[in-house]
């Protein structure tokens, strides 16, 4: 499915780089795994191949669905103002389907209410981590200009 050399993406840990694809023998089962170099917190981790599909990893953004996500990012909030507990957990579920649109509106959203108000501690932590996230996956994106690069910024 993916390719050494490849770059991923992998929920709530970021962008990643399959470093290959090696046979590995665990509990007495040969089996092969994808190792995966995290970018974002250099770390190494190993997925079963058979396990790759349910763990959600996808391929890096492409230039077309990220146009698509810089208009949704020029749009309105997705949920009006809410106890900062629901946003919270509603921020939460965005980010964890490591989908760039979803991590996208989370910015959007806290950044917006920022300008407003101050973000509790819980909140000021979840804008860096997804502005974070999604500054990494922009960086890998083939065709990005400076501008589009910029608009998350």
């Amino acid at each position: 499915m993916f390719q050494i050399g490849e770059n991923i993406i992998y929920p709530v840990y970021g962008p990643g780089i399959i470093q290959a694809i090696e046979q590995k023998e665990f509990l007495g089962k040969t089996q092969q795994y994808y190792v995966i170099t995290m970018l974002m917190s250099k770390t190494q981790i190993m997925i079963p191949a058979d396990k790759i599909l349910t763990s959600k990893i996808r391929r890096v953004t492409d230039i077309t669905e990220l146009k698509s996500i810089l208009d949704a990012f020029q749009q309105k909030q997705s949920y009006p103002i809410l106890p900062w507990k629901q946003r919270y957990k509603i921020n939460t579920d965005k980010i964890k389907t490591g989908k760039m649109k979803e991590c996208a509106e989370v910015v959007r959203d806290l950044m917006r209410i920022k300008k407003e108000k101050a973000l509790n501690t819980s909140e000021k932590e979840m804008l860096a981590h997804a502005h974070k996230f999604l500054i990494s996956e922009l960086g890998l994106i083939e065709g990005i200009t400076e501008n589009q690069r910029n608009v998350f910024s």
